[in-house]
């Protein structure tokens, strides 16, 4: 049985028996999903989706709407933080725009899946219609598929948008059935009247649509382009069988929709922080994870996953490199 051939591996290692820690429950994860004993990382990549939210505009974030795009022109440009983890541990990175509210210049390297400019203001109607939140899905597993001809087996997802703290906190209250006061945090940096204002705003949006139930509608009605698309691109890198790099909340948000509808994604997916942001923990909890780091990041972009990415290497790394007690002629305890 492969789980038992894992731990035999793992425990006979020269290092007293779970020294390791998380580590050897990440290495025994890894080889679980890669069906093998001697697994491997190939070709890691970082998507960022960058959309914009209609919601914005009613004041629910410390930032105005265009700092989404001119992010974005930063990610092009190789300076966001993003950029710079990915730069330091080998992960190659693509920025999406998945519907930002600006016209790009067609000669940047910037994949264009944009469904429309911005997701509607859900205080007013669905942030999506159905037909774009299909077109939203199938654009990120559109996305995957093309990486995945690269070799890639391990992917990692980040996000960009103004907005976006306050649509996964909406899903996260639907997704759960629980009070929206619960699941909403500062997002970018809210004083407490905004952060009250933002609550009245999110709590009005929830009292608007009562009707969502399946994990798709509620996607559809309160999420964003960004968040559709990385669902998609979630789906298909679980149906590629990669391993899939979870950032913080709004990526957590993203993979509880798929777990919604299939619980086996989390069999592939490595969590790789707890944000800071206030319903983090609790949404992990929930899903039954643990994440592998604790540095109170609130940042995005996917810069959890680039950071913990070394974590990964380290458990696949010792899993194949390590010694036995029998190859290295050590005596193991009694």
């Amino acid at each position: 049985m492969l789980s038992n051939e894992l731990q035999h591996k793992i425990d006979f290692k020269t290092k007293p028996l779970g020294a390791l820690g998380h580590l050897e429950q990440l290495a025994h994860k890894i080889g679980m999903a890669q069906k093998t004993t001697s697994p491997r990382l190939s070709h890691p990549h970082m998507v960022v989706f960058a959309a914009d939210h209609g919601i914005a505009k009613a004041g629910v974030s410390a930032y105005p709407q265009e700092v989404t795009y001119q992010m974005v022109m930063n990610f092009l440009g190789g300076g966001a933080a993003i950029n710079v983890f990915c730069r330091q541990n080998g992960i190659d990175i693509k920025i999406v725009d998945a519907g930002v509210n600006f016209d790009f210049p067609s000669d940047l390297n910037l994949i264009d899946k944009k469904v429309r400019k911005s997701s509607r203001n859900i205080l007013e109607e669905p942030a999506m219609t159905s037909e774009e939140y299909q077109q939203a899905l199938k654009n990120g597993k559109s996305e995957v598929e093309e990486i995945a001809i690269t070799g890639c087996n391990i992917i990692g997802f980040g996000e960009m948008g103004i907005g976006n703290t306050s649509a996964s906190s909406l899903m996260m209250s639907k997704l759960f059935d629980l009070p929206v006061i619960n699941c909403i945090g500062r997002g970018t940096g809210l004083n407490d009247d905004q952060l009250q204002n933002k609550i009245n705003i999110l709590s009005a949006a929830i009292d608007k649509h009562t009707h969502t139930k399946t994990a798709d509608e509620i996607a559809q009605t309160f999420g964003g382009l960004e968040i559709a698309q990385m669902i998609g691109a979630m789906e298909e890198a679980f149906r590629q069988n990669m391993l899939i790099m979870v950032d913080g909340f709004i990526a957590t948000v993203a993979v509880a929709t798929a777990w919604k509808k299939n619980p086996d994604i989390l069999n592939n997916c490595i969590f790789c922080h707890v944000s800071d942001e206030n319903a983090h923990l609790q949404l992990l909890d929930l899903l039954g994870q643990k994440a592998l780091l604790n540095f109170n990041l609130r940042l995005g972009e996917g810069t959890g996953c680039a950071l913990a990415y070394p974590l990964i290497q380290g458990a696949v790394n010792f899993l194949n490199e390590m010694s036995s007690f029998e190859d290295a002629h050590v005596s193991n305890k009694k």
